[in-house]
């Protein structure tokens, strides 16, 4: 197959595969405790919020490693960044499985999992430019964040039914194995690279993390970007940690919050394989920023004031939909405009972002609750006065210009 005189291969679909399937897992692992919270306290002996300290660990994590992994992920190549990766994930995963009811040494697994995050996660936009070309690259990077929506989904919802039937260690072990294996497959068949290179040099990321994060600094487009990446990141992990509290007051049931989260994540995976196509086949990057925000905006106002549950599901979908679809295409957008950056500096920054607002807007929407009935609604309100900024924000961002000579061309 010939791409504008440069040779693309059909193994990049089982490098992405691979890649996919191990993003999944990890993220799997992160979102483990969500939907058992009640469950795991009482199995460990411990409080809720140290509960919760096992799916915040990852966030805290991430803000520390994320840097040190975007420079190994540009200097050593993606078959070591993400390798590195894959080993802490499988090991860590397998070793939740003989923690038991030892709280401590759950902990410990979880903090080595997400040590392994980082390393995986910062790689979307390098793989998308190691092994497919620039019309396709949205796509890419769209089906590797899609990966993370699957995973989320999949723990979410497996995970309750594990534990009917296996109990708490044996979902633990269940999930240990599948980890184990996943790493085993991505380090058996991943590559660095396919034999030459599927776009013009122009086109190829350069610069070394350090170097780049200055360029990327430097770029008023991309400061624009990670301001809105730390908003929007920032309304996803906090409504889906708080989606029980949030609705709770307005007499939904826990079941009926645990649908909306599913809704949600349901909603971005259908975004996340409709919009990035879109952008890749207009050759258009902004306007679906814009279109996503604003739909995430709508989204996130009916979930702050429905009372009626096909209205709340709704909502959810909405929301799921627009907001995790922005994901993939800033993502590209980024890389593309902080140009000779390395994707994975631009990929791990933007990340970084929504793992720093993530920390403060749960804390935060936790101090603005009502002492009284527990309403969420003022800092839901907040959340969306945030939102329009962001609307307003991508409003002044230019279009890529890698992407426009790619069109002309």
């Amino acid at each position: 197959m010939q791409q504008s005189n440069f040779r693309v291969y059909g193994t990049r679909w089982i490098m992405l595969s691979v890649y996919m399937l191990m993003v999944a897992v990890n993220q799997l692992l992160w979102i483990t405790f969500a939907p058992i919270t009640g469950d795991a306290t009482k199995y460990f002996g411990v409080s809720d919020l140290q509960i919760g300290i096992l799916s915040m660990c990852f966030m805290i994590v991430y803000i520390v490693v994320s840097i040190p992994a975007s420079w190994i992920i540009d200097k050593y190549g993606i078959r070591i960044g993400i390798g590195i990766g894959a080993v802490f994930t499988g090991v860590f995963g397998l070793l939740r499985g003989f923690a038991g009811t030892d709280y401590n040494l759950l902990l410990l697994s979880q903090i080595g999992i997400a040590i392994g995050q980082p390393f995986i996660l910062n790689a979307i936009t390098k793989l998308a430019a190691r092994w497919f070309p620039m019309k396709e690259r949205a796509t890419a990077t769209g089906l590797g964040t899609l990966a993370m929506y699957l995973g989320i989904l999949a723990g979410m919802t497996l995970t309750p039914y594990l534990i009917i039937g296996s109990g708490i260690s044996g979902m633990l072990y269940i999930y240990g194995i599948i980890s184990i294996i996943t790493a085993a497959i991505f380090l058996l068949f991943i590559k660095e690279g396919p034999p030459t290179a599927p776009c013009s040099p122009d086109q190829e990321e350069r610069s070394l993390v350090f170097d780049g994060f200055i360029q990327a600094l430097r770029t008023k487009d991309f400061i624009w970007l990670m301001v809105i990446f730390f908003i929007g990141l920032g309304v996803f992990n906090s409504v889906t940690t708080w989606i029980e509290d949030i609705l709770r007051p307005r007499g939904f049931s826990a079941t009926q919050a645990g649908i909306t989260g599913g809704i949600m994540i349901i909603g971005g995976i259908i975004g996340a394989l409709i919009i990035p196509l879109l952008s890749d086949h207009y050759k258009k990057r902004t306007p679906f920023m814009v279109i996503a925000l604003i739909g995430a905006t709508l989204g996130l106002t009916g979930i702050t004031f429905a009372t009626s549950y096909w209205l709340l599901l709704t909502s959810g979908m909405v929301l799921g939909f627009f907001l995790l679809s922005a994901g993939p295409i800033g993502f590209q957008y980024g890389a593309e405009i902080t140009y000779p950056a390395s994707e994975g500096t631009s990929n791990g920054m933007l990340l970084l972002m929504g793992q720093i607002s993530g920390i403060a807007f749960i804390f935060g929407m936790d101090s603005l609750k009502s002492s009284l009935t527990g309403s969420m609604t003022r800092s839901l309100i907040v959340l969306i006065g945030l939102m329009v900024l962001s609307i307003l924000m991508s409003l002044r961002l230019k279009e890529s210009i890698i992407l426009t000579r790619e069109e002309d061309k």
